[in-house]
């Protein structure tokens, strides 16, 4: 699946996650939902403006990054 079909996904009745960490965090929250071919990822404070779309593959190289610590210095 190409990256415009991902933008395409109907995301209307998408099950929307976050993190237990992001409770205390004042709304301030990451969401991502299952998508057709890929994970979509959406600000909580404003679930109106178009949500960022990526491959399975994407995020799972991201996360991997995450926990190698190698966006530490953006915290």
């Amino acid at each position: 699946m190409n990256k415009s079909s991902l933008y395409r996904a109907d995301k209307t009745d998408a099950q929307w996650v976050k993190s237990t960490f992001s409770a205390d965090q004042n709304g301030c929250c990451v969401e991502l939902a299952a998508i057709d071919g890929g994970i979509a990822m959406r600000d909580s404070n404003d679930t109106g403006r178009p949500a960022l779309c990526y491959t399975r593959e994407e995020l799972a190289a991201f996360i991997a990054g995450v926990k190698a610590g190698e966006f530490d210095r953006f915290l």
